[in-house]
């Protein structure tokens, strides 16, 4: 097949669209389909670098890395047009699926999308509430994704949310994966104790670790304050923030305020090949986020064989289970004692460990594709009967 995935954000900026982007390309290209993606520049040049191609742009000033489309231009437009994709998938909601949409139409072939962002947890500070509010978003999502042919949900809590905003759209529930195999590497002790020296660790330490975008509705200052009240109580004990964002400062300003300096280390922006180390070096993931679509680091971190500490969220269903790969809490006693009972049992932790790593499995970057592809297939198929009894 021929297939053409559009978004709105690609590399060097790093998210979880961008990853899962990028993991979907690299292996429906290893099952022998032809895949191009359509993208936003950097520079505001409008080019093809092999199967990329860009789209001249300008940055959008409501959200760091969002980036807006200037007018279509011919160039990349006729290439498109010329290549002929089977199939359109989109992974964003505004400027490469204007052009998803322009040629899908002029194709005459189908059109998915994948709905990765839940827009309503941003509103409140991205655009104040007031320009946009949670029930013009979702009027908005529903007249638009009832323009496709098929919608992904990644997880069953983004297939309630679109249902709940009137999507009639067939969807289907398709959890994102990821490459499973760069998280499952080794790193020698000695890798380890140099790594958490690096950042003033010592081998003794007991480490939970964040990692990821560092933005205001990833709730990690529920992470310093609850971490904060449980410092003193087990010896030793760090957290380290691995990442880089547009919270990062106001961050780095409480930990101050609180005098934790020596118990909470930020590492800053971390080489996507490197970040595997930060797990490893590490001993439970930790988050407080309830704005996922899915939450791939939680993925990320059990393919390390680190078990997760998170707060409650319907994105984890199926994936964080009580006592058996992690801990769910909805408050702060619940959170405190997730920590404690983990570091007072080792037979407890080796297991949870254990099970962490088998948990990981399903959510393959092969298995992802496969199960796209078959949509794919359906939808195409799909297509070519409607228009078979239209020009019957």
């Amino acid at each position: 097949m021929k297939i053409l995935l559009t978004t709105d954000t690609y590399y060097p900026y790093i998210s979880g669209v961008v990853i899962s982007t990028q993991n979907l390309y690299k292996e429906l290209k290893s099952m022998g389909h032809d895949v191009r993606i359509l993208t936003l520049s950097n520079d505001g040049k409008e080019k093809i670098h092999g199967d990329i191609y860009y789209l001249k742009s300008f940055d959008l000033k409501i959200y760091p890395g969002v980036k807006f489309k200037k007018p279509f231009n011919s160039e990349v437009g006729e290439a498109l047009m010329n290549w002929k994709p089977d199939i359109i998938h989109s992974q964003t909601e505004f400027s490469t699926m204007i052009n998803a949409k322009y040629l899908s139409s002029k194709l005459k072939i189908p059109q998915i999308h994948t709905y990765h962002t839940m827009y309503e947890d941003y509103l409140d500070y991205v655009l104040n509430g007031k320009i946009i509010t949670p029930k013009t978003m979702a009027l908005f999502m529903k007249l638009l994704l009832n323009t496709f042919d098929r919608v992904i949900a990644p997880t069953v809590k983004v297939k309630k949310a679109l249902t709940s905003y009137g999507v009639k759209t067939p969807m289907e529930i398709i959890p994102t994966g990821i490459d499973l195999s760069r998280f499952q590497k080794n790193i020698s002790d000695e890798e380890k104790i140099l790594l958490r020296e690096k950042h003033g660790l010592s081998s003794n330490d007991k480490v939970l670790v964040y990692l990821g975008r560092i933005a205001y509705e990833k709730n990690i200052d529920e992470i310093i304050e609850f971490f904060s009240t449980i410092k003193d109580e087990i010896e030793d004990l760090k957290l380290l923030i691995v990442g880089k964002g547009p919270y990062l400062e106001d961050l780095q300003s409480t930990v101050k305020s609180k005098n934790l300096q020596n118990k909470i280390v930020f590492t800053g922006m971390v080489d996507p090949n490197e970040v595997y180390k930060y797990y490893k070096i590490s001993d439970a993931f930790v988050t407080a986020s309830t704005s996922e679509t899915q939450g791939l680091t939680y993925i990320e971190a059990l393919s390390s064989g680190l078990p997760v500490i998170c707060r409650y969220d319907s994105c984890i269903e199926g994936v964080i289970e009580e006592g058996l790969n992690g801990f769910v809490y909805e408050d702060k006693k619940e959170f405190t004692n997730a920590i404690k009972t983990f570091y007072s049992d080792d037979d407890l932790r080796y297991r949870l460990c254990e099970n962490a790593a088998l948990a990981a499995d399903k959510f393959s970057s092969r298995t992802f594709a496969t199960n796209i592809e078959e949509v794919y297939k359906s939808v195409i198929a799909e297509k070519k009967a409607v228009s078979a009894q239209c020009s019957a």
